[in-house]
């Protein structure tokens, strides 16, 4: 089932230069890429983002940390891309995710995890429209598709 997923390469995954190994990550398991930004969040955009931890102790931190410089934001579209990016992702503690992950790989930070990946499909379309207009989504086929 061809679905899409919010990825977010927080600031920390820019300000160490992984934006490309991380997204050819995703590419690499054959997913589109349908939209990109480059930007620095609001703090009123990282709450609503956010919103729903807004009562748990992290909320503060993770409002500060995702805005306090710029993150890629980046809609991936494919088979069953929700579950295919948590699994490239990795475990939420960096020093807890695999070998092989994105952050296993990348990181052992308690506080940084250097991207985020929609957990649900009604997450992935509440978090895309926060970020994106429909007409800034686009829509075509890679040449490869028949091959993945």
């Amino acid at each position: 089932m061809s679905e899409r997923s919010l990825i977010i390469i927080k600031p920390d995954g820019i300000q160490r230069a992984l934006a490309g190994s991380i997204i050819s990550r995703f590419e690499s398991k054959g997913l589109r890429i349908a939209a990109a930004r480059l930007m620095r969040i609001s703090v009123e955009l990282a709450q609503e983002h956010y919103e729903a931890h807004a009562d748990k102790y992290f909320f503060d931190r993770a409002v500060e940390y995702i805005s306090s410089a710029p993150v890629l934001l980046i809609v991936l579209e494919g088979s069953n891309a929700i579950e295919v990016c948590r699994k490239l992702t990795g475990a939420t503690f960096s020093y807890e995710a695999a070998p092989g992950t994105i952050r296993g790989d990348y990181s052992a930070s308690k506080r940084f995890n250097l991207v985020h990946a929609s957990d649900s499909p009604e997450a992935a379309q509440r978090e895309i429209a926060l970020y994106f207009k429909p007409e800034e989504i686009l829509d075509y086929e890679l040449c490869a598709r028949k091959w993945l």
